[in-house]
């Protein structure tokens, strides 16, 4: 199956890469899904939306709308900004639609001493109005800086291991289902 791991945050100087990497670590020791990476940093998308993109917004969008369309599930890196989730991932999410649609999504968070957690609960709220499903269990790293080592490893791996393995196994249950269940009958929703 496809995933598209989508890193939230385009901040300079960001630790999202270092996640990541270990994220994708995690997933390409798996059979069962095929990863892509769609990084709001390398997207220039304006903030007001628009039913007949300019020619440049179509060149932006080109660059990632394939990758989301084509995906049978993702995973959402997200960062912890002012108790919530980064504006160029609300603006990557509400370029697209059709995209989301009837996908599960995960969520990996990290940031300070809640983890990203308040984001995580905010993407879950605008996900479901996208009709994609938010798979329960999370990755999340609490003091994030500290939480990995020089090399951008956890210096505690075997609890995150154990949590990714955790929801990946869910993601891979609901892409299969999701894809099966349209592969007989179109989401209607």
């Amino acid at each position: 199956m496809r995933v598209a791991v989508v890193l939230g945050s385009n901040r300079e100087g960001r630790f999202g890469p270092v996640v990541a990497d270990w994220l994708l670590a995690r997933i390409r020791e798996r059979d069962d899904f095929a990863p892509e990476v769609v990084d709001v940093a390398s997207v220039q998308l304006p903030t007001a939306l628009s039913h007949s993109p300019s020619p440049s917004v179509a060149a932006e969008l080109a660059k990632v709308t394939p990758t989301l369309a084509a995906a049978d599930a993702f995973v959402v890196l997200t960062p912890e900004y002012n108790h919530s989730f980064p504006a160029g991932l609300k603006n990557l999410i509400d370029w697209h639609y059709a995209e989301w649609r009837a996908k599960p999504v995960a969520l990996v968070s990290y940031g300070g001493v809640s983890g990203g957690l308040r984001a995580v609960e905010h993407l879950r709220q605008v996900f479901a109005e996208l009709h994609a499903v938010t798979v329960r269990d999370t990755v999340s790293f609490h003091g994030s800086g500290a939480a990995f080592d020089g090399e951008g490893q956890p210096r505690d791996a075997a609890a995150p291991a154990a949590a990714a393995k955790v929801m990946l196994d869910q993601l891979g249950w609901w892409a299969r289902a999701l894809r099966e269940a349209k592969g007989v009958r179109p989401y209607g929703g």
